[in-house]
C-alpha cells in the first residue's frame, strides 16, 4: 500500500461520507438542537466503515476493471 492510496482513501472517505450523513442525518432526524451532534456521530461511524472499503475493495475492483 502507498501513501498516493492512502491519502486518496482518507480525503475521499472524509468528503463523501460527510455529505451523505450530513443529507441523511438531516432528512431522517431534521435540523433540531442535537443536529450537530447527530451528523458528527454519524459522519464518524460512516467514515470508520468506509475507509477500509476505500483501502481494500477499491484496488481490488481497479484491478479487475484494468484501469
Amino acid at each position: 500500500m502507498n501513501k498516493l492510496n492512502l491519502k486518496f482513501a482518507v480525503i475521499t472517505g472524509l468528503v463523501v461520507t460527510s455529505y451523505i450523513s450530513f443529507t441523511l442525518v438531516a432528512i431522517n432526524a431534521g435540523f433540531n438542537s442535537n443536529f450537530i451532534f447527530i451528523w458528527l456521530r454519524s459522519w464518524f461511524i460512516a467514515f470508520i466503515l468506509a475507509f477500509p472499503s476505500l483501502l481494500f475493495v477499491a484496488p481490488f475492483i481497479r484491478k479487475k476493471l484494468n484501469l
